[in-house]
């Protein structure tokens, strides 16, 4: 396997990005419905600035899911979003909000996402793996197929909705950043800063398996400990970005493809500057999102889903080409 190091001009890029990124996120507080510019009040200022915080979070929670998942599974197509991991996490919230379960407690919403979501996986894993090895075509069949289902059930869910619930689920499917529960946000914000930091920790494992499983034992990686510590991260960091801002796709896919070819294959490296790009990445799309038609605001899902749909398929028609060797 071989492993590219960035060179000199992707490493000026990557250290661009850090020095840019406070000034960019800062800059992301100047956009929204009501126009480009410095808030008129404290209110609006809190609502831009809860809304930034909720987009930098879900940003960095879905980038670092996505390079976990992909170092994991060797697949350079894996992400939360593909693999119907965020299919699950958005069924399950769903599933607390409209029954009442989600207004229990604090972390209802979350632990509902979450355990909806570790099913998915495994159901898609399982599928992928009748009759050997999930292979890359196997996993996104089995995440298509399964994400479909996951939908199937929302849709009769929402179907069963009343009408103030059913704008609000159609605004969280499509993927919005729109804060309604500051609480909500601050828990979530504390269980993606604990799984980022959690992967950062697996790095070096991480390293290790990409170079397969075999090789991973011989330099003292328990493989099929780190897969399942990694899966469970993954599986949270998605829970989380899921709970707060519903159903945003390709974010796992675009950042950690994009900060691979800046800094390198290093986890080590790669874990840290994909989360914080993702975060910026995610954070700029809603601005945009917020902005771009005046008085009107477009879900930030859409974005990504129109950035990401292109990105897939042209890294599935690389992939059929040649193996993944990053």
């Amino acid at each position: 396997m071989i492993v590219r190091k960035p060179g000199s001009k992707s490493a000026k890029l990557a250290v661009l990005i850090l020095v840019l990124s406070p000034i960019l996120w800062l800059g992301c507080l100047l956009f929204g419905a009501s126009g480009i510019g410095i808030p008129a009040n404290n209110d609006i200022l809190t609502l831009r600035l809860n809304r930034a915080l909720a987009g930098f979070v879900v940003g960095a929670a879905l980038s670092c899911a996505g390079v976990v998942l992909q170092a994991l599974l060797k697949n350079p197509l894996a992400e939360p979003y593909v693999l119907g991991v965020s299919s699950g996490a958005a069924l399950g919230a769903a599933a607390a909000i409209l029954t009442g379960f989600a207004a229990s407690g604090m972390a209802s919403l979350p632990m509902a996402a979450f355990v909806s979501a570790v099913v998915t996986l495994l159901l898609v894993y399982k599928l992928a793996s009748q009759g050997g090895p999930p292979s890359v075509y196997s996993l996104i069949l089995s995440g298509v197929v399964v994400s479909a289902m996951c939908s199937a059930v929302l849709m009769f869910l929402v179907s069963t909705a009343s009408s103030e619930q059913l704008h609000s689920i159609t605004w969280w499917m499509l993927g919005d950043l729109q804060v309604t529960s500051t609480g909500l946000l601050y828990v979530c914000s504390a269980v993606i800063v604990a799984g980022i930091a959690g992967s950062l920790m697996l790095s070096r494992d991480l390293n290790a398996l990409t170079l397969g499983r075999e090789m991973a034992h011989y330099v003292g990686v328990r493989a099929s400990v780190a897969v399942s510590v990694g899966l469970a991260l993954a599986t949270l960091l998605t829970a989380a970005a899921v709970s707060i801002a519903g159903l945003i796709g390709f974010v796992g896919l675009i950042v950690p493809h994009a900060c691979r070819r800046l800094v390198g294959a290093d986890h080590r490296r790669l874990v840290p500057f994909a989360a914080l790009t993702g975060g910026l990445f995610l954070s700029l799309s809603d601005a945009f999102a917020r902005s771009v038609l005046h008085g009107r605001e477009i879900p930030v899902g859409v974005i990504t889903a129109l950035l990401g749909g292109p990105f897939f398929l042209m890294l599935l028609r690389r992939r059929r080409k040649q193996e993944w060797t990053e």
